[in-house]
C-alpha cells in the first residue's frame, strides 16, 4: 500500500469515527426538566382554580377568594345570618380571604328560627291557680226587691239580641294551571329521578336533556352564582320571601347573575350534567339552612 493511499484510509477511518460520536452524542434523552420546558413553552392555563366549600369538620371556614356568606352557610346547613351574628360581621356582604369564620353558635348567642318553629306552650297546671278577684264593690243578687232598693224602679227587660248570621267565608282562589296554591312553579321538564332523603338527598333530582331550560320556581333574588360548592357543579341559588331558599344544581350554563331579580317561571340556566354522573337538575328549598322536601311545595304532576 503506497503511503498515499494508507493516508486516505487513515482519514477515512477518523471520519466515520467521529460521526459515530456525533449520532450517540443525539440519542441520550434530554434532562426531565428541559423536556417539561420545550413542551409547555408558549402554553398557559387561563382557567383560575375555583376553591370549593365543602361542609366544615372542625366548625370554622377560612374564606377564599369567591366565597360568599350564602354559599358559606348553604354548603354546612345554615342560615347566613347566624354566620354574620355569631362572628360579628358589620355586613354580611363584607367578609375577607383569609378570615377564619365559626359555624357554631357562641354560648348566649342568639338563635335564628322562623315563627312556626316556636315551642308550644306547656300543658301542666300552673303552680299557683290564677285567682280572679272582685271588684271592692258589693254585688247584691237580682231581685227586684234589691233592685228597687237601689234604683227605686224596675229594670226595663232587654229583647234578646238576635244572633250575628256568620259573614260569608271569603272565596278561596284556585291555583293557577301549574302552579302549587302557593304559587310554585316545577323548576324543569323531565323525570323524577331522586327524592329528598333518598341516599342522604337534600332535594330532590329531574332528570331530563342537556340545555333543557331550568326555570326559577318563584319570584326572588339571586344570591350566588358559580361553582364554589363541592358536588353541585355550577349552581344557582334564589332567594325568596319568607326566607326560603331553591337552589338548582349541575347546570350547562347559567343566564342570570348574582344580584340579578327573577320572576317566577323565567329561564335561570341550562340542563346539564356538571359535576354529575348524568344530565340532570338537582334541586333544593331551604328555610333558615334547613333542607326541605320540594315535593311539599311544588304542584302535584299530572
Amino acid at each position: 500500500m503506497t503511503g498515499a493511499a494508507a493516508g486516505y484510509f487513515r482519514g477515512l477511518g477518523l471520519g466515520m469515527l467521529l460521526l459515530g460520536l456525533a449520532g450517540c452524542t443525539t440519542s441520550v434523552p434530554a434532562p426531565v426538566s428541559d423536556r417539561t420546558s420545550a413542551r409547555t413553552a408558549g402554553k398557559t392555563d387561563a382557567r383560575p382554580v375555583t376553591p370549593q366549600i365543602a361542609p366544615s369538620t372542625n366548625g370554622l371556614h377560612t374564606v377564599q377568594r369567591g366565597d360568599t356568606l350564602y354559599a358559606i352557610a348553604f354548603a354546612n346547613g345554615l342560615d347566613h345570618r347566624e354566620i354574620a351574628i355569631w362572628n360579628r360581621l358589620e355586613s354580611p356582604d363584607l367578609i375577607l380571604v383569609g378570615q377564619v369564620l365559626r359555624l357554631t353558635p357562641p354560648p348566649g348567642a342568639v338563635e335564628i328560627r322562623p315563627l312556626d318553629d316556636e315551642p308550644a306552650p306547656s300543658a301542666q297546671p300552673l303552680a299557683e291557680p290564677v285567682v280572679l278577684r272582685e271588684p271592692q264593690a258589693v254585688l247584691l243578687p237580682y231581685s227586684e226587691a234589691n233592685w228597687a232598693q237601689v234604683s227605686g224602679a224596675r229594670p226595663a227587660v232587654a229583647a234578646a239580641p238576635k244572633p250575628a248570621s256568620p259573614a260569608p267565608a271569603p272565596a278561596v282562589a284556585a291555583p293557577a294551571a301549574g302552579a302549587s296554591f302557593d304559587g310554585w312553579l316545577w323548576p324543569a321538564d323531565g323525570t323524577l329521578a331522586g327524592r329528598f332523603g333518598a341516599a342522604g338527598g337534600k332535594g330532590i333530582d329531574i332528570a331530563g336533556t342537556r340545555n333543557a331550560p331550568v326555570k326559577a320556581v318563584a319570584p326572588g333574588k339571586v344570591v350566588y352564582s358559580g361553582s364554589g360548592l363541592r358536588g353541585y357543579g355550577r349552581l344557582l341559588i334564589v332567594k325568596h320571601a319568607g326566607e326560603y331558599l331553591s337552589a338548582y344544581a349541575h347546570n350547562e350554563t347559567i343566564l342570570v347573575k348574582e344580584g340579578d331579580t327573577v320572576t317566577a317561571g323565567q329561564r335561570i340556566a341550562l340542563m346539564g350534567d356538571s359535576d354529575a354522573d348524568r344530565v340532570k337538575l338537582h334541586f333544593e328549598i331551604r328555610r333558615y339552612g334547613k333542607p326541605l322536601d320540594p315535593l311539599n311545595y311544588l304542584p302535584e304532576r299530572s
